[in-house]
């Protein structure tokens, strides 16, 4: 996911903060981003056992505001709005009139005339468009990202270090909601929502206090193991909790069945983008559909590498690298359904080798309730 060498890069307010820590600084998705601090393995540990702190600042949010905003959620997205309460989120994704994804996002119900979308960086502008583009009900869209800083914190340990920065009690914030209030005496949205398959909290707040906010939360979590994290680890985490990419798993190629994300798709919430050819793939099956994978030997998968089935190639790796945690080189790719059963044998081309796999259930990595 990079620009073109003469596109303007994105920094976020935390920019130079991450260079002065030592930051290993990549382009990712047109912004200059740490891909790792003390290594991916440490910071994907600590995040597993204690927490990790990540700079989230190149997502987009894009708010929504009018007596129609629903109507607009509701044209443009595949799961169903209309069952929210004020203070939930829910997963979702923005939809092609192919039926197809424009971006997957988080949806927040702020009120009912007032919606905050969370989606991917690199698409925040086009997503913009693409809304606005599909907007018949007088709705505001607003590109609101250069508002707001967003940093996740993440990890059994996540809530303990967060609470004392707040009077808002954190353990009453179920999974998927959120509310507003002061952390660290800065008004914040804060949301039980993340990427890495553990709890913890997404915070949302005006750029102009990100160094004050980081540096405190990571003095008060180094006793307890706290790490700063980069995109290395992100990815890693959410590959082991079967997470999709957008760009990886999903794009305007693929639909919500082959992705295994059926549940995100309410069709009898009534029509929206893609609705008809969702009904018609639903009705007579997707001819792929995206597995989980583990190696059977200590060669790792790597993203694009060929997905091969009786000396054939049948697909590619979405996504694939060691999962840290797990102490075992995983991976997803697209496959025909008849190979999508747990249990099936599949090879990965790897430098000229047909390395053995096994399809496996995903999620590979459930916290521990």
């Amino acid at each position: 996911m990079t620009t073109p060498a003469t596109a303007e890069v994105r920094k976020t307010a935390l920019n130079l903060t991450h260079r002065r820590m030592g930051a290993k600084m990549v382009n990712f998705g047109g912004w200059d981003m740490p891909v790792e601090y003390s290594g991916i393995i440490s910071e994907h540990v600590a995040t597993r056992t204690a927490a990790g702190l990540f700079d989230v600042s190149h997502m987009g949010e894009i708010e929504l505001r009018g007596p129609q905003a629903l109507d607009l959620v509701q044209k443009v997205t595949c799961n169903n709005a209309a069952k929210l309460a004020i203070g939930q989120a829910q997963y979702s994704g923005l939809m092609t009139p192919q039926g197809t994804f424009e971006d997957d996002l988080l949806v927040h119900k702020v009120s009912d005339t007032h919606y905050f979308l969370c989606v991917n960086a690199a698409n925040q502008d086009k997503d913009w468009e693409h809304i606005r583009r599909h907007n018949t009900f007088g709705v505001e869209v607003e590109n609101a990202g250069v508002r707001y800083t967003q940093l996740a914190i993440q990890g059994p340990k996540a809530l303990g270090i967060l609470q004392p920065f707040t009077t808002v009690p954190l353990e009453s914030i179920k999974y998927y909601r959120f509310t507003f209030g002061k952390v660290n005496g800065v008004d914040c949205l804060i949301a039980r929502t993340g990427y890495t398959g553990e709890d913890g909290f997404e915070i949302y707040f005006a750029p102009e206090h990100s160094e004050k906010m980081w540096y405190d939360l990571l003095e008060a979590g180094q006793p307890d193991g706290l790490l700063p994290c980069g995109l290395g680890a992100r990815n890693t985490l959410r590959l082991e909790a079967g997470m999709c990419l957008y760009g990886n798993e999903i794009d305007d190629t693929t639909t919500v069945w082959e992705a295994n994300l059926g549940w995100i798709c309410k069709l009898d919430k009534g029509d929206f983008l893609g609705h008809e050819v969702l009904l018609r793939q639903k009705e007579r099956g997707s001819d792929r559909i995206l597995v989980g994978f583990e190696m059977q030997d200590r060669l790792i998968a790597r993203d694009g590498c060929p997905i091969l089935a009786g000396g054939k190639q049948v697909g590619h790796v979405t996504s694939g690298s060691p999962a840290p945690f797990l102490k075992r080189n995983i991976g997803m790719a697209y496959v025909p359904r008849a190979l999508s059963a747990v249990g099936t044998e599949i090879q990965v081309g790897i430098r000229g080798n047909q390395a053995a796999a096994r399809v496996v259930p995903t999620p590979f990595y459930k916290r521990p309730k």
